[in-house]
């Protein structure tokens, strides 16, 4: 898949679905309660960027509040 732009604005839904599943699976195994990401089993790591995927919130904003609290995805 060869995508310019990750914002919201250039993607469509199909394309984020995309974007996301490529991100996550770099490791090559299976996220949901993986440690890998330093989530320490703190939930479904994929349901994380719904407000993407759903065109509400940028990466990069999710990346951030990610980065700002302890690391867990609820």
């Amino acid at each position: 898949m060869e995508i310019k732009s990750i914002l919201i604005k250039d993607t469509t839904k199909e394309e984020r679905i995309r974007i996301v599943q490529e991100g996550l699976s770099q490791c090559g195994g299976a996220c949901d309660f993986c440690n890998g990401c330093d989530n320490l089993g703190g939930g479904l790591v994929d349901a994380f960027y719904e407000p993407y995927i759903n065109g509400e919130k940028e990466l990069r904003q999710l990346n951030e509040e990610y980065r700002s609290h302890t690391g867990l995805v609820r």
